[in-house]
């Protein structure tokens, strides 16, 4: 790893480390060699959100799709209070514990996420298109509310079936 992206993972372990909240992937040990770093989480197995939904045909119960909602909030409520910004809020980043139609989410991937103060900002560009925040793209500092962008991105799949932007085009999608 360069000494940039591993510095981006020891940020990660620390923003986990502070994170004890039932909807966010829990970090239980870190062991590190001179080669390898190792982390140790619990065991997620049901996949990611984007591949339930594809399981599920894009046809997700709306009492479903209203408890996923619900503990991705929550879970969002939790860093918020703490001052860490996900920044990249999206099905990829939400895995179900177990391969049940009614497993628990939990929130996954903090490589992108930001403590920030009650007063302060980010201009960072960061996040995936399809979901990133209209002021993240206009380059305008932003704040947590970039994570609640996100998650009503990720409440209209689960109750439409697609994405409320998309385009084959990314030029077209950003604009």
């Amino acid at each position: 790893m360069k000494k940039k992206d591993l510095a981006l993972v020891r940020y990660e372990i620390e923003t986990l480390k502070m994170c004890q909240h039932p909807n966010i992937m829990r970090l239980l040990d870190v062991f590190e060699t001179i080669e390898y770093l190792y982390l140790v989480t619990e065991l997620l197995e049901g996949g990611d959100l984007l591949s339930y939904l594809k399981r599920m045909k894009f046809q997700v119960p709306e009492a479903r799709a209203r408890k996923i909602i619900h503990s991705l909030a929550t879970g969002i409520f939790y860093l918020h209070t703490y001052g860490i910004v996900h920044r990249d809020l999206k099905p990829e980043n939400i895995v179900l514990k177990t391969n049940s139609d009614d497993a628990d989410v939990k929130i996954v991937d903090f490589g992108l996420a930001k403590i920030i103060g009650p007063a302060e900002t980010c201009k960072d560009i960061y996040g995936t298109l399809a979901y990133i925040a209209p002021e993240v793209l206009m380059s305008k500092p932003y704040g947590k509310a970039v994570d609640i962008w996100g998650l009503g991105i990720i409440t209209h799949l689960l109750l439409v079936g697609f994405l409320p932007f998309d385009h084959k085009d990314d030029a077209a999608l950003a604009k």
